[in-house]
């Protein structure tokens, strides 16, 4: 396999998530704004959507969208318990956290990164901090976001974790938060990634 990513981007939960589970796998970087990889190739041919993750398969087809690469790599490896088994209640509960993170976590964030949105950075940090005042309550009731055991769900909310501090807001306000995303960045996956990728 091949994971197409941007360091410190959304691609940095898969990049966790492959380390988690001891698969071979390739890496190949993206300019985010020029569309290049680092071999100069045309990453629209690989993701025409244009955004990273991507993660191409053995077979050579093409797997797009933070969660379904997290579940797909859990998946490969269930003796891990990256994600609860398809079917189960807990796994929908896995996909309603995975759910929150993209469009709740994730996309706020999107105003405060992109010059476009100008305007709207201040409503962005204050829906932020309504949405990590959610996840740090939640926190204060298990270790991790499913309960006791460490999910994708838990390296893609670290990953969303990481920008706090670049949106101008303090971690420090969520003391559970806080202590959890130190928890996690002390993974051996974890370190190795955020060594790799420069963070």
């Amino acid at each position: 396999m091949k994971l197409y990513y941007t360091p410190g981007a959304c691609s940095l939960s898969p990049h966790i998530v492959l380390r988690e589970t001891g698969l071979p796998f390739t890496m190949e970087q993206v300019d985010l704004t020029t569309k290049e990889t680092a071999d100069g190739e045309d990453y629209y041919i690989v993701n025409t959507k244009g955004s990273v993750p991507s993660l191409m398969l053995d077979n050579g087809e093409v797997l797009t969208e933070g969660a379904a690469i997290l579940q797909y790599l859990a998946d490969l490896v269930p003796e891990k318990q990256l994600a609860p088994k398809a079917g189960t209640m807990e796994r929908y509960r896995l996909m309603e956290a995975l759910n929150y993170i993209a469009t709740e976590l994730h996309k706020s964030f999107v105003p405060i990164f992109n010059p476009a949105y100008e305007g709207a950075k201040e409503a962005a940090k204050n829906k932020l901090t309504v949405e990590f005042d959610y996840v740090d309550r939640m926190l204060t009731q298990k270790p991790y976001w499913m309960g006791e055991q460490f999910t994708v769900a838990d390296a893609y909310l670290f990953t969303v974790s990481c920008w706090i501090e670049a949106a101008g807001l303090d971690i420090r306000q969520w003391k559970a938060l806080d202590q959890y995303r130190q928890k996690i960045a002390s993974r051996p996956s974890v370190k190795e990634v955020l060594a790799e990728e420069g963070m």
